[in-house]
């Protein structure tokens, strides 16, 4: 995700990338990119392991907070005049693939220290809330997103194949606790872990690896090096044997306290396990092989511009779904009063 210097605009107007200057065009997963800085910046696409494709980072609470408060023109919630500088718009494609049309998540709970040891109990809470959101109204504004347009177009329309939002998204979890997981997993770990789980669920091929993201889970105590201090969680994506894989990697959020979400805006000490799970599911189906979806001109998605907005327009709250009660970020959206663009709670 790429931001330059910027208008105010109504979203959480920060959330920069480190990116390659072919920000338009999306990029094989397995060909790294030679990051360039840009200013005024935290979180967002970032190469953190050499080798490795750039990741999509979800930048901390408290990253943000610092730099809305040396940015002025970052107010999240509020309203501005329409302009499309502020929109999604679509980067092309990774090999055709840029959304997911019928979206599968399966989650993977790696390694034995999952065993007896879950104290926030983040694997029921996750199962259930990836079981509800399917369908919902919450994750209904992916929908007006598409694949099968031209590069640079803002609002499909009805042209392409639009990005789905069906009833039971979530297909299976898979408890990989025959051996310990890395203590801190690299990328290329985790990344390995996603083709392994492609393969456990018989995903062997491109087309059965086209429209599914795999959340690799990892235990308390367990996390990435950068995890809580640098981000919450990020997605990616890896080439392999069996086509391009997208995965998220999801540390044990409650390890991260209210960095990632603890008691944000009130809602609970669990708030961020959804949160930021949320955040990087929503992601994945408008950007599956970043960076070849749906992004702003700075390159956002559709879930940083909307991260950790406290009041106003988009203020992350609890939704109900068939499976639960669950604290969620909103997502932005082009169509949103009346085309100008902003962060909801619910589509249309």
């Amino acid at each position: 995700m790429i931001w330059s210097k910027f208008a105010p605009v109504c979203f959480v107007a920060v959330l920069g990338f480190l990116a390659s200057s072919a920000s338009s065009r999306g990029q094989e997963p397995g060909q790294p990119q030679q990051p360039m800085v840009y200013e005024d910046t935290v979180g967002g696409l970032r190469v953190i392991e050499e080798g490795q494709p750039p990741v999509m980072i979800h930048a901390t609470l408290d990253e943000m907070k610092r730099f809305r408060e040396t940015h002025p023109n970052a107010r999240p919630g509020s309203v501005q005049a329409a302009s499309t500088s502020n929109d999604l718009y679509y980067h092309g494609g990774v090999g055709g693939i840029g959304v997911e049309t019928a979206p599968k998540i399966y989650l993977v709970l790696w390694g034995s220290q999952w065993n007896n040891n879950d104290p926030s109990g983040e694997a029921a809470i996750l199962e259930n809330f990836y079981r509800g959101a399917g369908g919902s109204s919450w994750l209904n504004s992916v929908t007006q997103y598409c694949q099968g347009v031209a590069s640079g177009t803002y609002f499909c329309n009805g042209a392409g194949t639009a990005a789905g939002n069906k009833t039971g998204i979530f297909v299976a979890v898979w408890a990989d606790n025959t051996s310990a997981a890395p203590s801190k997993p690299r990328q290329s770990q985790l990344a390995a872990e996603a083709v392994r789980a492609a393969q456990h669920f018989g995903n062997t091929s491109a087309s059965s690896n086209a429209s599914v993201q795999y959340v690799i889970a990892t235990s308390t105590g367990h996390s990435s090096n950068g995890f809580k201090t640098q981000y919450c969680a990020y997605h990616s994506a890896t080439s392999s044997t069996v086509g391009n894989v997208a995965y998220t990697n999801l540390p044990y959020i409650t390890d991260a306290g209210a960095s990632c979400g603890a008691n944000f805006n009130g809602l609970g000490p669990k708030a961020g396990i959804t949160i930021v799970s949320g955040h990087e599911m929503a992601e994945t189906i408008t950007d599956q092989f970043p960076n070849g979806g749906w992004l702003d001109s700075g390159g956002a998605e559709n879930g940083d511009k909307c991260a950790w907005i406290s009041s106003g327009q988009g203020a992350s709250a609890d939704i109900n779904l068939s499976t639960g009660t669950f604290a969620v970020q909103s997502l932005w959206s082009n169509a949103f009063n009346s085309s100008s663009g902003g962060c909801v709670l619910t589509y249309p």
